[in-house]
């Protein structure tokens, strides 16, 4: 019969993990986290909870946050196996060269699987007893940020207002509702519906006209809804994309997801190329021009809000 037994090499990968953290060494990070979309990454903030191949591209910037270290000590450390899973459990005492006088109690676990072969983290919860501005003096947004791109995965737990009073299961129900609302809308164009995005969506269309009706009519959607209020943020921007099998990446993805970010409830915000792109041919209105930067990406940019009232469903 199986049985769970302790792992050195579990415990040596773990190791290897923690200690790729302080000496910077971001391809060892992402090399030893799993490809796949179960892929979890939990940390100490609030909202810290990711999933998904977003995470390996973001754990270098992301561990890049961390002050450098003057003493890092383990404290306990132990990993088991069982039947091509294990786990990993670690505390260590860190002082950071910043506060050269307090210690940080640090506490980390790993779960892995096996993986053709090869040992593969799928978890991974980290966690200090104070919040993450206090830890390192930054907010540590690197994943995040790459969430909101929609490269890929998505982001958990971020029910507001009336989901805490709906409860979980409820909630769930009304965004996949509202989910299938947008899909419907978006498909009955013939627009491409790339993928949701835990609280977001991604859709590729074939023409900037194409994009703004879709948007509009996903607007008028969202406020006649007899269901719970949910505050639409949208963006939109115009170029050539990555594809890999049926999903997108690039910078015009990374840009669209950072003017939806920008964007305020119930905004359609498009940016200066999709607006010269549809021309004056169609009857958009828009708003005067803003210029702002955008958060990972060089420069100013310019965006317009669409104004006007959505077009009738």
């Amino acid at each position: 019969m199986s049985r769970v037994v302790a792992s050195p090499e579990l415990l040596a990968i773990a190791r290897r993990w923690i200690d790729a953290i302080p000496n910077r060494r971001p391809n060892d990070l992402r090399n030893l986290l799993t490809e796949r979309d179960y892929l979890r990454f939990v940390g100490t903030g609030e909202n810290e909870i990711w999933a998904g191949p977003s995470v390996r591209e973001g754990i270098g910037e992301f561990f890049g946050d961390i002050p450098d270290l003057i003493r890092h000590e383990e404290t306990f450390a132990e990993a088991y196996e069982h039947n091509g899973t294990g786990w990993a459990c670690m505390c260590h005492e860190l002082v950071f060269a910043p506060q050269p006088d307090r210690v940080f109690q640090i506490r980390s676990t790993l779960i892995f699987t096996l993986e053709d072969g090869a040992w593969k983290i799928v978890h991974r919860h980290g966690s200090v007893p104070i919040p993450n501005m206090d830890f390192t003096g930054a907010a540590q947004t690197a994943i995040a940020d790459l969430v909101a791109a929609a490269k890929q995965g998505f982001s958990l737990d971020q029910r507001e207002g009336f989901a805490s009073a709906m409860g979980d299961r409820l909630w769930s129900s009304e965004v996949a509702r509202h989910f299938n609302t947008l899909r419907e809308i978006i498909e009955a164009r013939g627009v491409q519906f790339v993928k949701s995005l835990g609280d977001g969506t991604m859709s590729s269309f074939p023409s900037p006209e194409q994009g703004l009706r879709a948007a509009q009519a996903k607007l008028r959607a969202t406020e006649a809804s007899d269901g719970p209020s949910i505050a639409l943020r949208i963006g939109l921007h115009t170029g050539e994309v990555v594809e890999n099998r049926g999903d997108f990446f690039g910078t015009v993805v990374n840009k669209a997801a950072r003017i939806a970010s920008f964007a305020g409830a119930g905004d359609i915000l498009l940016s200066d190329s999709t607006r010269k792109m549809v021309g004056s041919q169609h009857d958009f209105d828009y708003s005067e021009s803003i210029a702002t930067p955008l958060k990972g990406l060089e420069g100013d940019h310019v965006l317009y809000h669409l104004t006007g009232r959505p077009e009738p469903l």
